[in-house]
């Protein structure tokens, strides 16, 4: 006895997040609409330059998407409006982030030349030509200080996580309360107190040192309440099953709790030095500027890429400012360079 058998459908998969191709067209006319509408709100009123046509283009489109979803349904108008606002707020961030990236690269890069990373400023004035002077002093001491103020942050920082999330010792409020207090501390109280203690009291001269005591004060509360955070998310079950082995409070801490959270204490540590990289204020009150190579901690001021710039700008005149740029360029390829490090140093496994 023969039986028929009946042709395999497919199942096709449905992806709602999607849209159809004709949903192009409702864009594009949408976008142009907008466009218009921006300028013709921007020319009668005082909304004049890019912010005020950017303000009326997203008016305008939220406008539109509204009454062109209305042609299809509510929630499709709902769509298209959140389509909108979403589209809006990511522009909003990337379109000024690109701006900054752009300008800075296109005006630091003017003074760029072959000996701008190996010379420093000794015997070369802010206002003589880009094929002099260099910024190696400014690299060194900005290393220097954002070490030195790394080393001291964030051993500092992670235990007191540890202690707040592990050791839950009684102090653990008031050591939660004083690391959200120092976050609301601003920069230049930082560098007052350790003026007012250090460099008057101990030191009596600017130097190194003194900067990265400042730094520090700034950098550890973002690190404390990072690795908090980061230590929140190991679960439970880790911490019972190496206590059910028999290992102590500690061996279960630097054993288990804080290599599952390397990558994680690796970024606190990131985020840490970018909230310090281009502070100025308290190196001015502490470490101040010093225009020939120098790697005494003690004894003299040491320069660094933000009071190099800020120097540079206080001179004002177009070659100084010009050197601003590039010091700001260099500063910024330099954080770049030390966060990679970090991030490949962050996924490499343990033991490594």
């Amino acid at each position: 006895m023969s039986m028929s058998q009946e042709p395999a459908l497919m199942v096709q998969p449905r992806r709602p997040w999607r849209h159809p191709a004709q949903n192009a067209l409702t864009v594009t006319v949408i976008f142009t609409l907008s466009a218009l509408g921006g300028a013709a709100v921007t020319a009668p009123t005082g909304l004049a330059g890019n912010l005020g046509w950017f303000v009326s283009f997203i008016a305008c489109a939220i406008i539109v998407s509204w009454i062109a979803g209305r042609f299809r349904s509510k929630v499709a108008a709902a769509d298209l409006v959140a389509t909108v606002v979403i589209g809006a707020a990511a522009a909003a961030v990337v379109i000024p982030w690109t701006s900054l990236i752009y300008t800075v690269i296109s005006k630091g890069s003017k003074v760029i030349y072959s000996g701008w990373f190996t010379t420093d400023m000794s015997v070369t004035a802010a206002d003589d030509v880009f094929t002099v002077g260099g910024v190696s002093h400014a690299i060194v001491g900005t290393l220097i200080i954002i070490s030195i103020a790394t080393l001291i942050s964030v051993p500092i920082g992670i235990a007191s996580a540890v202690y707040i999330v592990e050791i839950r010792g009684r102090f653990s409020p008031l050591v939660r309360f004083l690391t959200q207090a120092m976050s609301g501390v601003p920069s230049i109280v930082a560098g007052l107190f350790i003026y007012s203690t250090l460099v008057i009291l101990v030191f009596e001269k600017f130097n190194a040192l003194a900067g990265a005591f400042a730094l520090s004060i700034l950098m550890l509360p973002t690190v404390a309440r990072t690795s908090e955070e980061v230590l929140k998310l190991v679960p439970d079950d880790l911490r019972s099953a190496s206590y059910a082995l028999g290992a102590s409070q500690v061996s279960t801490t630097f054993k288990v709790t804080l290599p599952t959270v390397r990558s994680g204490l690796v970024t606190a540590a990131v985020l840490g030095v970018a909230r310090i990289a281009g502070e100025t204020a308290p190196l001015l009150l502490t470490s101040l500027y010093l225009v020939s190579f120098s790697t005494d901690l003690v004894g003299k001021p040491m320069a660094t890429l933000p009071t190099y710039t800020f120097g540079n700008l206080q001179i004002g005149t177009e070659n100084a400012v010009a050197r601003a740029w590039g010091g700001s360029l260099t500063l910024l390829a330099l954080i770049f360079v030390l966060f990679l490090i970090a991030r490949l140093l962050a996924g490499r496994g343990p033991g490594k």
